[in-house]
């Protein structure tokens, strides 16, 4: 039988599936599409992670991120920048959405047209998540490792609410900055400095 797990203010509602069920990459793309209102994640031992829409200051922080990189991204030219509610089948069979994600455009050119309408079959060379109130920063440092272990060349999450950000490389300890007025891409996303004023005062 399925079993649920609640966690901290209930969500992630966590979704024990396997052995019973053994969803197929195109089965749960179609799943999520059937529920467009929830974000779902899968880990890489087939649980599901359900996750409700975002509060109205964890939306405007989503939406200046996705501006900032975005702009960056379309003078830049090397890249494409995606936004939260985009998935990437990850090496070790997780799917996870990042808030933020980059990838090469060097990657993304041997993949099919139809690959491309479902969730991209690799981890992003550039991953952010950002913290919402019902998020545990554990559960979040332990997503960062997971990227970096399957790709990632760069990490950052951000913890508004201790105006924090921990950046994660490959083969190098985890930094923790606090109360960063800004924070550099280089060298994985050249020229690309993101200014935190808006994201620790969302101005709402």
């Amino acid at each position: 039988m399925t079993q649920t797990l609640l966690q901290t203010d209930c969500f992630p509602l966590i979704l024990h599936l396997r052995p019973v069920i053994k969803l197929t990459d195109d089965q749960l793309f179609k799943l999520c599409g059937l529920n467009k209102e929830l974000r779902i994640e899968r880990t890489a031992e087939g649980d599901l992670l359900i996750m409700p829409p975002a509060g109205a200051e964890t939306g405007k922080r989503d939406a200046d991120l996705t501006i900032a990189f975005g702009v960056w991204a379309k003078q830049d030219g090397s890249g494409v920048i995606f936004g939260s509610s985009t998935g990437f089948f990850l090496p070790n069979g997780a799917m996870r959405s990042p808030d933020v994600a980059w990838v090469e455009r060097s990657r993304l050119a041997p993949l099919t047209p139809d690959q491309k309408k479902k969730f991209l079959p690799l981890c992003p060379d550039f991953v952010l998540e950002l913290r919402s109130p019902s998020d545990r920063v554990r559960t979040l440092q332990a997503k960062m490792r997971e990227y970096i272990e399957n790709g990632a060349q760069l990490g950052w999450l951000l913890v508004p609410e201790d105006r924090r950000v921990y950046v994660y490389r490959p083969g190098r300890p985890v930094e923790r900055l606090d109360d960063p007025a800004e924070i550099s891409g280089d060298p994985v996303l050249p020229g690309f400095v993101l200014h935190l004023a808006d994201i620790w005062e969302p101005g709402l």
